[in-house]
């Protein structure tokens, strides 16, 4: 505390004694410097232990990613020996997969585990299709047409990733599509047929692009319905189903 601080708090009027004033001001300024030692040291000691907090924590973390003992890094006594391990052969994916010893099917969505590529079809009137599978991405395509068919090639999160007939498309989310199958005609005036064979009756005809539901399909023909018609149609004249596929 500086002597300044004394001086101006003595009545005003009275005679000083220089010797006392002078032993008071040097006990003041004694026990300032005191108080200031006092709070420098607290403040080395808040650092120091800071310090210790902090190297304790990167012990622990560091045991709980490598395996090794906290005792053994602070140099303990009596501490097991350190795990030793070769960080070449830990990758992000041992870390966090969940079921390393089973080998993922490529041929298998990650997410639902059904079959990629497969087919789905939109649910409603209208679907964005965005660069990637997240809302701040940016629309590339819009789809327009409720029921068309739509080829999902890949699944993260909630979101998939599909194509169209002209493998226009990108990043669904999943709520907008439906698992409802339908195929589009791509001949012209397609025939309906009243079974799976050249010489059966025509039914009705199809303008090419027109949507219909898919039912039945043998490995040459599916059996389709649309605008009020139902009729057997050959696979070749359709997108929206495999050519070696079996729907009973």
């Amino acid at each position: 505390m500086p002597d300044y601080v004394w001086q101006t708090a003595r009545k005003p009027g009275l005679a000083q004694d220089p010797g006392r004033a002078g032993r008071n001001a040097a006990v003041l300024s004694a026990a300032g410097k005191e108080d200031d030692m006092t709070k420098r040291s607290g403040a080395g000691a808040a650092r120091t232990g800071h310090r210790g907090w902090a190297a304790l924590a990167a012990a622990v973390t560091a045991a709980a990613l490598w395996g090794t003992p906290v005792a053994a890094q602070d140099g303990g006594a009596g501490a097991p020996p350190a795990i030793e391990i070769d960080r070449s052969e830990v990758t992000a994916d041992s870390l966090i997969s969940r079921h390393q010893s089973t080998p993922r099917d490529p041929n298998r969505g990650p997410v639902t585990n059904l079959p990629l590529p497969r087919y789905v079809s939109l649910k409603g009137g209208e679907g964005n299709a965005r660069r990637g599978p997240s809302l701040s991405h940016r629309i590339d395509w819009v789809f327009r047409h409720s029921g068309m068919p739509l080829l999902v090639v890949a699944e993260f999160g909630h979101w998939r990733r599909v194509e169209d007939q002209d493998g226009a498309g990108g990043w669904v989310h999943y709520s907008l599509l439906s698992g409802v199958r339908t195929a589009i005609i791509t001949t012209d005036m397609a025939e309906l047929r009243s079974r799976a064979d050249l010489n059966a009756s025509v039914l009705a005809r199809a303008e090419a692009g027109a949507i219909v539901r898919l039912h039945e399909c043998t490995p040459d023909w599916c059996r389709v319905s649309g605008g009020g018609e139902k009729g057997w149609v050959p696979k070749t004249s359709l997108w929206g189903v495999d050519p070696d596929e079996i729907r009973d």
